[in-house]
């Protein structure tokens, strides 16, 4: 079945509503976002007991403090997710938001080798993508079958980054792929994230560029990982491949970090052990007929979630408003869209889907920065918001 961006029958989770499902959606009746939970086919206002999604996420056990709030009914799922597109958008009415607010928006890369190997071949290639197919093969064949169970850090990885060393094949990617020490990076300023239904941002000067499906864990200011949901952290491989220290460019553009559809909260029938376990989906469509498919397992990840966490908070540093971490991706956008060799690069109005069964799609348009809704609505404008409606203590 084609892909359309608001469709309400795949936004849920296999289980539907049996997890605890929060969300913010925009409400034009207030002029601001509300935190909401979905409970059978209805969105439900909890923005007098939780002005923020950060406020929920900091209690103790959150999945319990939704299970017993209650609030008015926004209007069904259906008519939330239709309008989301901001094409066809009644402005009059309610429509669905990135489900995190005051979370810090952090990255981790290359956690899976694939990633690893795809980062290496941007950095030898300098950002021309007509060079990547012949430094592929030259690099996976330095690299054999040694990475598929290498844990980053240890004596194996070790040795095998000395190997490496001495055929001249340093990179800077291979200290963060097998090193002790995990790529971690702000993707994103707070309240800059968009959600399903909304465009995905690829700045217009660039000509290789990718979707990265991965899943999103959100996590408290004390470091408990309280829920996750699904992202997709867009990237510019032109222009990171020219030089790693223009990551801000590649990677933190207008549109360019879509998170949800809605953070599943860790409960009885979710937790971080479906985390580990789970398995990211993603669908591209282009209006040009082209279409590609891909997986990315979490099992395949070399540093697990928890260990991820570790490495982002801890004495070292801390995020009273707590953050949200995207683990990073299996997918290597290789297949050839335009021409043999070149691999895959986004056209306008690709539409991309990520999916997972126990955590929904999130699907988004795909357009240039400067084409789609700038960002506007930032901390201050979400402070004025909430005291004027009085949600502020």
């Amino acid at each position: 079945m084609p892909l359309t961006l608001t469709d309400a029958t795949t936004v849920l989770p296999d289980d539907g509503t049996a997890g605890t499902l929060v969300g913010r959606a925009w409400d034009p009746s207030v002029g601001g976002p509300s935190v909401v939970v979905v409970r059978a086919d209805v969105v439900v206002d909890l923005s007098a007991g939780f002005a923020t999604m950060r406020a929920l996420t900091e209690l103790d056990d959150p999945a319990s403090a939704v299970a017993a709030a209650t609030g008015p009914v926004l209007g069904t799922l259906a008519e939330l997710v239709g309008n989301s597109d901001p094409d066809t958008r009644d402005p009059s009415r309610p429509w669905l938001l990135s489900p995190i607010d005051l979370h810090v928006v952090k990255a981790a890369g290359v956690t899976f080798p694939v990633s690893m190997l795809e980062r290496i071949i941007e950095e030898r290639a300098r950002g021309d993508k007509n060079a990547a197919l012949d430094i592929r093969a030259r690099i996976s064949a330095a690299l054999g079958g040694e990475l598929d169970t290498l844990v980053p850090g240890s004596p194996e990885a070790m040795r095998l980054k000395e190997t490496l060393l001495a055929q001249g094949l340093w990179s800077q990617y291979i200290e963060v792929g097998i090193g002790p020490d995990a790529e971690v990076f702000t993707k994103a300023p707070v309240l800059a994230t968009v959600g399903t239904g909304a465009d995905v941002g690829v700045h217009p000067a660039s000509e290789w560029n990718n979707p990265e499906p991965e899943l999103v864990l959100v996590v408290s200011s004390r470091g408990d990982v309280v829920g996750a949901t699904l992202g997709n952290d867009v990237n510019l491989r032109d222009v990171e491949g020219r030089s790693a220290l223009l990551l801000g460019k590649a990677k933190d553009n207008n549109g360019s970090a879509a998170v949800g559809p809605f953070l599943r909260l860790f409960d009885e029938t979710f937790g971080i052990d479906d985390v580990r376990s789970a398995v990211v989906e993603l669908r591209v469509e282009g209006e040009d007929g082209f279409e590609l498919t891909a997986t990315s397992p979490l099992s395949a990840i070399s540093r697990d979630p928890v260990d991820l966490v570790a490495q982002v908070v801890g004495p070292h540093h801390r995020y009273p408003d707590g953050f949200a971490l995207y683990l990073g991706t299996l997918f290597a956008p290789v297949d050839d869209r335009d021409a043999p060799g070149r691999g895959f690069t986004h056209h306008e109005g690709d539409l991309v889907r990520i999916a997972e069964p126990r955590l929904g799609a999130l699907t988004n348009r795909v357009r240039p920065t400067d084409r789609i809704e700038p960002w506007t609505f930032g901390i201050a404008a979400l402070f004025d918001n909430l005291s004027e409606r009085g949600l502020l203590s």
